[in-house]
């Protein structure tokens, strides 16, 4: 049985591996002596060969050197690839180069994979007990059955986009978990933590195009100048008339365009229309009204009022200091005194008795014959001075 492997790799990268190749073969063809394999490396054609030989005494070990050398094809160091031939050690190569058309996500992606100087890939070492490397489009991977397991989904949803941080916090609550016999036996789920995911909204385009039905056959095939010539009957006319017909659709044109000019520059000295005034009639204009004059009203009332306050105030000060008596001074003005000093007192108090009014009218008399004597008294001392000696003053009442 012979497997051949030829790597596909670019001419200056297999100049490379070419030259580690020759170094480590012999290491390589050693190791695969002892199991009673057979290998072979041709730099001619640039390929790496395992056979079987009389010696060879385990079935699958033909399929352990065929993983060898698509190690050593991927760049895995010999001493590292040459523990694919134990038994414990199994290998799984992971092709990620056809998982992403953009080249740039498809290396950020696997930037993120890598990690800053390696510890991110360090880290997935240590919890599943594999080897990782990742080089180009695949990534290789050594180790027991189930750490290879959990390497291709960390991998797979890496290139999916989904974070190995997620990964990494449930594999050390894991191993955290697994190190409790108590909780051997138990459902792990309530401590694992759940991520949310969250669909971030992709920008909708401004204008969406909508999808024609689909149809088999091809668009109808457009008319050429010549059938369109044909269809008007220019194809038949001569040069002189083609040149006058061409003429006559510039000078049509040119026409056109001069009055919609015309008619951009006239537009900036036409009157806008009149925005129309709303009814006054509609319900709710009228609700609105007669809730305006019911405030106005209401308005005026508090305000007649405060005026009314304001003057009996002013009314009740002017009889304190018996300013209101000085119309009374008088006979002549006597009575028109007495009803203005009741109708201001009437105003000032607005429910004072008939008796207070006696009273003041009592007083105002008073005061008028008081004055009158004074009058005649001054007529009779311009008679002479003995005259004005002899009289004495009466005092008032």
């Amino acid at each position: 049985l012979v497997c051949h492997f030829v790597p596909k790799v670019q001419g200056g990268l297999w100049c490379t591996a070419e030259k580690y190749l020759r170094e480590v073969w012999p290491a390589v063809t050693r190791a695969l002596r002892e199991v009673g394999v057979g290998c072979e490396l041709n730099l001619v054609e640039g390929s790496m060969s395992v056979r079987t030989t009389r010696k060879t005494w385990d079935p699958y070990i033909i399929i352990k050197a065929r993983d060898l050398i698509k190690l050593l094809a991927r760049s895995v160091p010999a001493p590292q690839a040459l523990k694919i031939l134990q038994d414990e050690t199994h290998c799984d190569i992971i092709k990620i180069g056809g998982m992403l058309r953009n080249k740039e996500k498809f290396v950020k992606r696997r930037q993120r994979l890598i990690g800053p100087n390696g510890s991110t890939l360090k880290a997935l070492e240590l919890l599943t007990n594999c080897y990782i490397l990742a080089q180009g489009n695949t990534v290789s991977a050594m180790g027991p059955y189930q750490g290879l397991k959990t390497v291709r989904r960390v991998v797979e949803d890496c290139i999916n986009n989904i974070h190995p941080i997620y990964h990494i916090k449930t594999l050390m609550i894991k191993r955290e978990l697994a190190k409790d016999p108590a909780m051997a036996s138990e459902n792990w789920d309530r401590f694992l933590p759940k991520f949310k995911k969250k669909n971030v909204k992709r920008h909708k385009p401004a204008k969406i195009r909508e999808k024609k039905p689909y149809t088999p056959f091809p668009p109808p095939q457009q008319p050429s100048k010549e059938d369109l010539a044909l269809e008007s009957g220019e194809y038949f006319f001569s040069d002189q008339a083609k040149q006058a017909h061409k003429a006559k659709q510039q000078q049509q044109q040119q026409s056109e365009r001069s009055e919609a000019a015309k008619r951009r520059r006239e537009a900036a000295f036409i009157a806008p229309k009149e925005l129309k005034r709303q009814k006054a009639d509609t319900p709710a204009v009228q609700q609105a009204e007669g809730v305006q004059q019911i405030a106005q009203n209401l308005k005026d009332k508090k305000q007649q009022q405060q005026r009314k306050q304001e003057a009996a105030a002013v009314a009740a000060q002017q009889v304190v200091r018996g300013e209101a008596m000085a119309a009374f001074l008088s006979p002549e003005a006597g009575g028109a005194g007495a009803a203005d000093t009741g109708d201001i007192n009437g105003s000032a108090s607005g429910s004072s008795s008939s008796k207070k009014r006696k009273h003041t009218a009592g007083a105002a008399a008073a005061n008028g014959q008081q004055h009158s004597d004074g009058k005649n008294s001054k007529h009779s001392s311009t008679g002479g001075m003995g005259k004005q000696k002899r009289h004495k003053k009466v005092p008032a009442s």
